[in-house]
């Protein structure tokens, strides 16, 4: 099992993560597709992602828009794989042309 993060650490981590932000023991991002087929191919990619890190987001998909929501049940909050998930997760909606907040 991930050891759960400190607040300082998720603080620290989270800057360079400009679309997530922080919601109790979670991190949370809306994510805005060009369209709905870019929406589903970033959660097509993210579903290979997850299983690849054995490691399930939570996401609820409205036409272009997704809601994504990241924590690390066994741990209890966040740990190393919910924000290593955001960054590819974020990478993915990158490519497909969403703009990403340097």
């Amino acid at each position: 099992m991930s050891r759960r993060l400190t607040d300082e650490e998720i603080e620290r981590q989270l800057a360079d993560l400009t679309l997530w932000t922080r919601e109790g023991d979670a991190i949370v991002a809306d994510i805005e597709a060009p369209d709905f087929p870019a929406a589903i191919r970033i959660v097509a990619e993210a579903a290979e992602v997850a299983e690849e890190m054995n490691h399930h987001p939570d996401i609820d998909i409205r036409w272009r828009r997704t809601h994504w929501l990241l924590t690390t049940h066994d741990a209890g909050g966040l740990t190393q794989l919910d924000i290593e998930q955001a960054h590819r997760i974020t990478e993915i909606a990158r490519r497909e042309g969403v703009t990403v907040g340097e």
